[in-house]
């Protein structure tokens, strides 16, 4: 735990509290009464109720539109379902910057639905909330359909041979049962939608901004260190409330449901109403998750002969000081460099809490590593700037300060996906390789790492997955020489003139490429006891 417990407090409380104390401290003394003088203020009154419905309104319609998807791929076995799983999933795995450009591909100007009927939702809050639908669709589809897919249907056929309905049948026996990994899927996306960043600074413009975008806001452009350190405050808050509840949701799933074999309960669509809904989740994932994307697609090919790809070889001395194209290969690096320490840290706390003997201060520290999932990464990033900047830590002009920013995202998945693997291992296993006179360097290496070596391939590629298209804090931190492709797209929204917006659209599909084949190599290398996620 030693190393994990350090990178964390150095490369993630240390910046949080650097920047709050930078906000909230004069002269040696706490200015805490700042507090309810900024909260109280009626433009931040309005973004903490913007940030709040709109979360609740993201979750709510995530739920209507993805839990009949979870019910087709845990019961309905079907053609395509494993091509299908992967498709629901590319969302997830794509920056939020990219799901806020299919969108504005989609429903901005000159977009499909521009062209088709003159309709722009940019500029609404509709547009924000079916971009968290789209990007939070598979949270909801792999939480509650790995479950649902493991409940004995038998328990409901005994309700229905009892004289039940259908619906009181489901609404009596399994819907109880799902009820605990709805609550943990429902958390999630209000966790991620609360937290929204990238979707609503493309999409919000100027008219809508949640906690994330004003911290930003106040930060870069207007400076007020005292209103963004509050509003981290308020925000770590929410977040800490909702993992508590999150947690608690986790382990009550884990311990109180007898499952079986998900291969033993799915079959091929019977009635009228399976093929009726099975053809309802097509439409649905066809409208909402892959037409977006084909539309940012084609608006990357509108130029004649692949133009605005091949713009990107060329700096044009005012977006950027390279070619945007330089952004590929700079984010392949930071994600590789960012993987490497997300495994490596990631994979020593799982270890630690897989222990058996593990005490309560290290089963806590499971909660507190996914507090970077929720924390502000604007706060951190800034963090970074102001906590790093003195030896013997002055990493300001260091290349290895993006990959620091991006593993503290990808470590939490590592352990996430790891964890369940590592406390399947039989300790008795390891016991007999003590016994037998292996070091316990030796024991992990001939017993533990056989075992989760899948596992640990699929920790790594969500690691690369999510240190690419991390924005929030390297927005900050990447050099003007070396940007991200995530910062290339958001620099290249912000500039008025169709060649820059194309050159955004190619550089969007080009990092959901990526992403994709990065997701596709996940799907061919999990197995069912690596877990959903």
């Amino acid at each position: 735990m030693a190393l994990p417990v350090g990178f964390f407090a150095l490369f993630f409380a240390w910046p949080v509290a650097a920047i709050v104390a930078r906000g909230l401290k004069t002269d040696g003394a706490w200015h805490l009464g700042r507090i309810a003088e900024i909260v109280t203020q009626p433009d931040i009154r309005h973004v903490l109720w913007f940030t709040t419905w709109q979360a609740l309104a993201s979750t709510a319609l995530t739920l209507l539109l993805a839990l009949p998807a979870g019910y087709v791929f845990a019961r309905l076995d079907f053609p395509g379902k494993h091509l299908l799983r992967a498709v629901v999933t590319v969302p997830f795995v794509l920056p939020t910057v990219v799901a806020g450009s299919a969108f504005l591909a989609l429903v901005g100007r000159g977009g499909l639905l521009d062209e088709l009927w003159g309709v722009r939702l940019d500029t609404t809050v509709w547009a924000i909330l079916l971009a968290h639908v789209f990007f939070n669709f598979a949270v909801v589809v792999r939480t509650v359909g790995g479950l649902w897919a493991q409940l004995d249907p038998r328990q409901e056929e005994a309700a229905r041979m009892l004289g039940a309905s259908p619906l009181t049948a489901w609404r009596k026996v399994t819907l109880p049962a799902l009820a605990p990994a709805v609550a943990a899927a429902a958390l999630m996306v209000f966790l991620f939608t609360f937290t929204s960043f990238g979707v609503v600074q493309i999409l919000g413009g100027p008219t809508f901004s949640t906690l994330e975008v004003e911290i930003y806001r106040q930060t870069s452009e207007v400076f007020d260190l005292s209103t963004a350190a509050v509003l981290t405050l308020v925000q770590f808050a929410a977040v800490g409330a909702v993992l508590a509840v999150h947690a608690w949701t986790v382990r009550r799933r884990e311990t109180a449901l007898r499952l079986v074999d998900p291969k033993a309960t799915a079959r091929r669509p019977r009635g009228a109403g399976q093929w009726t809904l099975l053809a309802s989740v097509l439409v649905v994932v066809a409208l909402l998750l892959v037409l977006p994307l084909a539309v940012l697609v084609r608006r990357s090919l509108d130029a004649p002969g692949l133009g605005y790809y091949r713009a990107l070889t060329h700096a044009d001395g005012g977006t950027f000081l390279v070619a945007p194209v330089h952004a590929v290969w700079t984010s392949l690096e930071y994600a590789v460099a960012a993987t490497a320490i997300a495994v490596v840290i990631g994979g020593l706390a799982a270890a630690a809490l897989a222990r058996r003997d593990a005490g309560r201060l290290v089963r806590g520290f499971d909660a507190l590593l996914m507090l970077p999932l929720g924390v502000s990464a604007v706060t951190v990033g800034f963090g970074f700037l102001i906590a790093l900047d003195k030896p013997p830590l002055d990493l300001r002009q260091s290349w290895i300060l993006v990959p620091l920013a991006q593993a503290l995202v990808g470590a939490p998945f590592v352990v996430r996906t790891m964890l369940p693997v590592l406390r399947a291992v039989d300790v008795r296993l390891r016991e007999a390789a003590a016994v037998l006179g292996a070091s316990p360097w030796r024991v992990w290496r001939e017993v533990d790492l056989p075992l989760v070596r899948r596992a640990l391939l699929v920790a790594a590629g969500f690691a690369f997955a999510v240190s690419l298209g991390e924005f929030g804090a390297t927005v900050f931190i990447a050099r003007p020489d070396n940007p991200t492709l995530p910062v290339a797209v958001a620099r290249l929204l912000s500039r008025p003139g169709d060649l820059n917006y194309g050159q955004a659209m190619a550089l969007s599909t080009i990092l959901m490429v990526v992403c994709a084949a990065a997701l596709l190599i996940l799907e061919r290398l999990r197995t069912d006891r690596t877990g959903e996620f």
